[in-house]
């Protein structure tokens, strides 16, 4: 087996993201389900764009919020991910460019415009999001370059891609290619309602192809329909070599075998909005497991990395990750 040149291929939508302060009436009055995420039409993006208010806006989508905090600790990580020719687009290639991330996939030059997710924040800092999907649909298994794949450590899938037929057949391909090249595999579920729209499909997954995987308190419990995290936990000890489970302020719980860590929160966080929190969480743990840190150091990592994102609007770093990587060998 050759070398990986890069740490990570993080491959899943691609997104640009609009934030705005809500109170809980605005999710009652729009329908929405607080905590979750939507999938939305065109028209439904605009109609709900137009009640928002003041907003922020910034390029994001998941597995991309990953790597974005993969390079910002100073990894080596591509992405791969559909935009339009459009104005979005170009803001998502400018600013994934930016951060260091490798990013090459073509734009498309018809069909729907760019995607973008909106995100709602409300004063509890939990965040509820409506996604258009637009331009990232057309991510087929072509875009998934074998060359690609094989020159990373970790192959990163993002869930919701799984909404995404053609995108199916994509991810499927990558796990292939993955371990064919003797890499691992890496998978979030992304989201609670997602797991329950795919419940089936990821339990396969899980049981057979991933390598890694990321969820949060909601998303495992839900992916073996039980209300008892220790069950769950139990559940998955056996089907993955390593499982990431974040629990909010409660910390993380990270198994491999018959290895249990619990992480810490880290505490003092001035929590503002949880967006991308899993995301960076993400991010610093494949960073230390791609760079020889114990499942300990990796998770504690993580949590350095979500406690600075969930500290100010957006889910993306807002300084210099790089620091947290010496404190997280310390602990």
């Amino acid at each position: 087996m050759t070398k990986a040149q890069n740490n990570v291929l993080a491959i899943g939508n691609a997104i640009v993201d609009v934030l705005a302060r809500v109170d809980n009436d605005f999710l009652d009055e729009h329908g929405m389900p607080k905590g979750g995420m939507t999938l939305i039409d065109g028209g439904r993006a605009e109609a709900l764009y137009g009640a928002m208010g003041e907003t922020v806006e910034c390029s994001g989508g998941s597995a991309a919020n990953t790597a974005a905090g993969i390079a910002s600790l100073g990894g080596q990580v591509q992405f791969i991910g559909r935009v339009r020719n459009d104005p979005l687009g170009e803001v998502f290639i400018r600013d994934i460019r930016g951060l260091g991330v490798h990013y090459e996939t073509a734009p498309a030059s018809e069909g729907p415009s760019t995607a973008r997710c909106l995100i709602l924040v409300t004063p509890d800092a939990q965040r509820t999001m409506n996604t258009y999907l637009g331009a990232s649909i057309d991510l087929t298994p072509d875009d998934i370059e074998p060359a690609a794949v094989a020159k990373a450590e970790i192959t990163y899938l993002e869930g919701y891609l799984w909404d995404q037929p053609m995108a199916k057949d994509g991810i499927r391909k990558a796990i292939r290619l993955a371990h064919d090249a003797g890499r691992k595999v890496a998978m979030t579920l992304s989201d609670s309602f997602c797991v329950d729209r795919h419940r089936t499909e990821f339990r396969h997954l899980v049981e057979h192809h991933v390598d890694i995987l990321f969820a949060n308190e909601a998303e495992i419990t839900a992916l073996y329909e039980t209300q008892d995290f220790d069950g769950a936990l139990q559940h998955v000890r056996g089907h993955v070599d390593v499982a990431a489970l974040t629990r909010s302020e409660k910390g993380s719980v990270i198994i491999s075998g018959e290895e249990l860590h619990i992480i810490d929160a880290v505490r003092g966080v001035n929590v503002v909005d949880t967006t991308g929190a899993g995301d960076l969480y993400a991010a610093g743990f494949l960073y230390g497991f791609t760079h020889g840190f114990d499942l300990h150091a990796a998770g504690r990592l993580g949590s350095l990395c979500a406690a600075e994102v969930i500290s100010h609007i957006g889910p993306r770093p807002q300084k210099s990750l790089k620091p947290f990587v010496a404190e997280a060998q310390k602990a």
